[in-house]
Order: structure tokens, then sequence, then C-alpha cells
């Protein structure tokens, strides 16, 4: 590889903090349309429910129609350290209600605690709460939502740690939790449960996006990397181990995990000292990413010589984290400018009027969850029991803010683009970006035990199988 100087690269996966919360009025490199589009409910296709091949089918003839309304509930974060992407969540969801079912946008009642919108004859109840990424407070949420509401569907939540907690209060009572956003490769992994489902990406998907950028296209070939110690840092590094070396890159030291609350980090980043490697990978979720960036530098890990390079992150950290790096190529999981579609234009035209703002990292995963949920009442013609939402949902196909999502039947994992950009600059409202390609990771089938022979002829553990 010909490079005049050593070059590592810094992969982030959402470092998030406190201080990231503000006001965010979004990026923009498209202009907005000044009316929103005509709402017009995408084309669906839906599988049989037993991980088989998927079928086209048209809805009901008859329509949708239900004897009561059927309740979901919507657990995010809106009041805690992670506030600031819930709040994404809860503006994509009645957005993604409103257009999937032909209905007004919802004016003023983003920040409504209960809306219901009408899929035909169907009365959909949405219900928000509030889990300030606090598993305790999720599973007393989502137990309301169930025993009181009664919600037969969950969407959530930001934080991975507290989505595990929903998947299992899902089981319990036989309801389906639709994971958004969370990204640990768990949730459709070793954890697999039937009753959960992905509108989002995994942290698998993250790790084969920006690995085929490092490796095929900035030419880094060997790596390390540090996680947290918990299942979303194994993930995340078993993701990026995984992809890096499947596209020819080397991790020539071994991974290295510290504790969630780690404020001193000299003793972990010791051994990278001298690694001289192209490429430094940070999974970490939390505060703890400062003092680590810290260390990295202090400990000569990150330098003068070194090229900086990340997944791109939410337009309010952006200017922080990559103010100095404009003209770096990355991925990013979504920007409301890389996608072309109708969603898309409608997600922007009604942010801007209704939200004041852009959409943000997380607004299509929200507003995917809602188009999901109503696209499987389509395909049940209404029916929100379990057993026959499982059936709709399995091999499920939509169209959302970023082009089609692919529910995969064998392991519920939601198949969809991620985009390479280029960060050209900043302005008032955010970063701007030149789209450079649209990527479609497929990851391998991550399940165990006597759920591993669904995987069918997926490869099986890792990318080669």
């Amino acid at each position: 590889m010909k490079r005049g100087m050593k070059v590592l690269a810094l992969l982030m996966v959402l470092a998030l903090f406190a201080a990231a919360c503000g006001d965010d009025d979004g990026g923009d490199t498209t202009a907005a349309p000044t009316q929103a589009p005509t709402t017009q409910a995408p084309a669906t296709t839906a599988g049989g429910g037993d991980g088989g091949t998927t079928e086209t089918t048209a809805a009901p003839m008859t329509g949708v129609s239900c004897d009561e309304p059927v309740t979901v509930g919507v657990i995010t974060d809106q009041t805690g350290a992670l506030a600031i992407y819930g709040s994404h969540v809860n503006r994509g969801v009645p957005l993604g209600f409103a257009y999937a079912t032909g209905s007004d946008a919802p004016g003023d009642g983003l920040s409504v605690a209960e809306q219901t919108y009408m899929l035909d004859d169907c009365e959909i109840r949405v219900v928000f709460k509030d889990d300030q990424s606090n598993a305790e407070l999720s599973a007393t949420a989502a137990r309301e939502l169930i025993e009181i509401e009664g919600a037969e569907i969950i969407i959530g939540s930001v934080s991975s740690g507290v989505t595990a907690t929903l998947q299992g209060i899902a089981r319990e009572n036989d309801v389906i939790l639709i994971a958004a956003p969370a990204a640990a490769t768990d949730l459709t992994g070793k954890d697999f449960d039937p009753n959960t489902f992905r509108a989002s990406r995994s942290n698998y998907q993250d790790g084969m996006a920006i690995c085929d950028q490092f490796v095929n296209g900035d030419g880094y070939e060997t790596f390390v990397q540090i996680a947290p110690d918990y299942s979303f840092g194994y993930g995340g590094a078993q993701a990026y181990k995984d992809a890096c070396e499947f596209f020819g890159g080397e991790f020539i030291a071994d991974d290295v995990f510290a504790p969630a609350d780690t404020t001193d980090f000299t003793s972990f980043l010791q051994p990278f000292a001298d690694s001289d490697a192209d490429a430094f990978l940070v999974t970490w979720a939390g505060g703890g990413f400062v003092p680590l960036l810290q260390a990295a530098i202090d400990l000569g890990v990150v330098d003068d010589d070194t090229v900086l390079g990340s997944p791109f992150v939410d337009n309010v950290v952006m200017p922080a984290f990559f103010g100095n790096a404009v003209g770096t190529t990355s991925v990013i999981l979504y920007h409301y400018g890389a996608p072309s579609n109708p969603v898309n234009d409608y997600l922007i035209a009604n942010m801007a009027t209704v939200g004041g703002t852009n959409p943000d990292l997380f607004d299509a995963d929200g507003m995917n969850a809602a188009i999901m949920v109503v696209e499987a009442l389509r395909a049940s013609g209404g029916a929100a029991d379990a057993d026959s939402l499982r059936a709709a949902l399995e091999g499920l196909s939509f169209e959302g803010p970023k082009g089609l999502i692919e529910i995969r039947a064998e392991d519920h994992m939601a198949i969809q683009d991620m985009y390479v950009v280029t960060l050209t600059g900043f302005d008032d409202a955010g970063p701007l970006y030149d789209n450079v390609a649209t990527v479609r990771p497929v990851p391998p089938c991550l399940l165990e035990g006597d759920f591993t022979s669904r995987c069918g002829d997926l490869p099986v553990g890792s990318l080669g199988g």
C-alpha cells in the first residue's frame, strides 16, 4: 500500500455523551420540498412466517379491520443521557404512521404522549413512554403498556442493554418487539427470540460497511481495537474483526475490553502505544469516549501523523467531533441528503414543516419502525396477536426513507442501505456531504443453539461461514 505517512483511523461507534444534547437544525445539501409530498402507502411483500421464500402479496381486498384498536407502545429515552437520540425516534414514528396509513402529518403532535391513526377500518393507537435509557424504568414502562394499555407491539429503544430487557418482557407476554435503533448484534444473534424483529441496522452492518471502506477504499491494512466489556462491546468487536479480516485486513494485537465506567484508559491503551497499526477501532457508547481519546493522544496511539477516520454521526455531534476533518470520506447509516425516494422526500418535508428541523441519524429508523407495523397489520388483515404478526413480519419488505427494507425471515435482521459520503463542510444547520456510494451490507446469520437450523443457506457465525 502506498502512503506518505503512517495512517491510523479511529472508529467511533455511537460515542455519546450528555454535552451533545441541544437544539438540532440539521444539515443541508438537499433543499427540502416546499410542501409535503402526497402521502401514499408503500408497496410491500410479506412472507409466510416459516423462514422460507418471500412472496409478493397484495393488501386484502376487503381492507384492514379490527374489533378493538391495536395499541403500539413506543419506549425510548426522552429525558436521560441518550435523549438526543430518543428524540429522533419520537419524531420519526408519528411521521411513519401518518405516511403508511395515508393520514395527515401529526401537526404539533410529535411530542403528544398518545396518538391515533386509521388503517382502513382498524384504529392504531400509539402510546409513548420515557425510559431514560434505564433498564428498570424501561421494564416498568413495558409492563404498563402491556398490562394496562393493552399493547400488542412495542417499539424501542435507544440503548441496546435496555432493549435486551424489553426483549425478555416481549417474550414473557407474547407480544412483538421491534428494535429501533438499538444496534447490538445479540438481539438477533445469540439472544434471538421469535418475537423480536429489527427495523434498524445492527453493528455487524456498521462493521461491514466501515471495514469495506477502510480496507478497499482507503487501503488500511492493520488494525487494533478497544470496546466496552459488555454485550454491545463484544458484538461490535466481533463484527469489526470479522469484517475487516474478511476484506483483507489484519489485527496485530489482541482486542482490549475495558469496563463501561472506565475514566482512566492509560493501562488499557498501553498495548497499542507501539503497535504501528493503520487503524485504531473504538466501539464505545457513553461519556468515556472523551477520556479514551485523550489517553490515546497522550500515549501516541493517535498523533499528528495520523488520519482520523470514523463512521459519521448525528448532525449535532458532527461539528464537535469532525470540525477539522473536512474532506474525509466515511460511512453513515443515514443522512437525509443521501437517499433519493418519495418516502425520504416526505420525511424531509414534514420534518421541516412540523418539526422545524432536518431529519437526523435515527429519524429514518423511527419512521421505518412505524411503517413496518402498518405493513404487518396490512398483511395480517388487522390481526395483532403475536402468531399473526410473526407470520406477516418474517420476509416482509417495504419502502422507507432509506429505500427498500427487507426483514430477513431466518433471523429477523433488517437488510438496508448505508451510505459512503465525503464531508465537504458545515453551515449553521450542520454537516454538508457529497454522496460517494450506497452500500448494502448483508451480515451472516448469528443464531446459536436450537435456532441455528433457521439459518438455512446463510453463512453462519461469520462472513466466511
